[in-house]
């Protein structure tokens, strides 16, 4: 599939579940509750029956989110089966990790081949106020991700400063330690206008700056680690850490090369994250499936994807990023 203006979309991020175990401080709003529904949450065979649909029409790229796609039961099965659908050529997850250990082993065998994790800082404390669970967790399940045989994992970083803007080289060393790659991420938008003040807004020019007072980081031109995001990847000349570097606020040409579509876990597919134009699945998909109308919707749907986002234009968003997906 071609979008209007000349982008190829053949990823689709699905998310299973609005809920996380965790609260971190840019996704949901300390006294959040209103998680959807448990009947308005698409079943597992409804989005198979979509990620079918759109494996045909092109789409060959699928990543499982949430909220905390690990807090869904019998998860690992649904994945199975998404990982023998004729056309995926890869099925990958983001998660916290702070689960993982325990499923790492099996999310393998089913077939998921890269990981994600969202890891803001190695501190304790600081990783419990920003994300209200323990670093421990997150750290057992990236040595159990290790152990199981996955060589793709990235790192995701959301940078807030006064919160962990000293976290810059401890993570890049990490990272190399552990041959992960490591993507710093600017804030936006997606829950909590607040958040983007300047008390809490670090612009990725700075974070670069910082990174560069103490290594040299070395532009990849190419062997950036395989994805489909918009990371622009550097190599950190004496730590050897690559770093990727995405930045939806202050980079102008963020959505140039977008490929992705979003299939929210109440069946909207959404074209941009950073936009409110939403198609809804489920009328084509309960009491049962119908699969022509389905194929329709989802040609039509991915003609609507802007030509970039909208973050930097007052944007207001109108639900949290675990009812969207990550």
């Amino acid at each position: 599939m071609t979008d209007g203006v000349g982008r190829q979309v053949n990823y689709l991020r699905i998310s299973v579940t609005d809920r996380c175990n965790e609260r971190c401080v840019y996704c949901l709003p300390p006294d959040f509750t209103a998680w959807k529904p448990r009947e308005d949450i698409l079943t597992y065979e409804e989005i198979l029956e979509v990620a079918r649909v759109a494996a045909k029409l092109g789409v060959r790229h699928f990543r499982i989110t949430g909220g905390e796609p690990l807090v869904r039961r019998d998860l690992v099965p649904f994945l199975a089966d998404l990982a023998q659908i004729d056309g995926v050529e890869s099925l990958s997850i983001t998660t916290n990790a702070t689960l993982l250990a325990p499923l790492a082993e099996p999310l393998r065998q089913a077939g998921v081949g890269r990981l994600n994790v969202s890891l803001d800082s190695l501190d304790p404390q600081a990783y419990q106020q920003m994300t209200g669970g323990k670093l421990a967790d997150a750290l057992d399940g990236l040595d159990a991700a290790k152990e199981a045989g996955f060589t793709n994992i990235k790192l995701n970083t959301v940078l807030i400063r006064g919160r962990n803007e000293d976290q810059l080289l401890p993570l890049a060393e990490f990272a190399a330690e552990h041959d992960f790659a490591l993507r710093f991420i600017e804030l936006m938008p997606v829950s909590l206008t607040e958040m983007l003040d300047e008390s809490n807004f670090l612009p990725l020019g700075e974070a670069k700056q910082r990174l560069e007072q103490d290594d040299e980081l070395l532009p990849l031109a190419s062997g950036a680690p395989a994805g489909n995001g918009p990371a622009a990847y550097y190599r950190l000349r004496k730590r050897g850490t690559i770093i990727g570097l995405i930045g939806a606020m202050t980079n102008l040409h963020f959505c140039d090369q977008c490929n992705k579509m979003r299939l929210t876990c109440e069946g909207q597919l959404r074209p941009c994250l950073g936009n409110h134009l939403e198609t809804d699945l489920k009328p084509v998909l309960r009491p049962s499936v119908d699969p022509a109308a389905l194929e329709q919707l989802i040609r039509h749907h991915h003609l609507l994807k802007p030509s970039e986002h909208i973050f930097r234009d007052n944007y207001q968003p109108d639900r949290v990023m675990t009812a969207i997906g990550g």
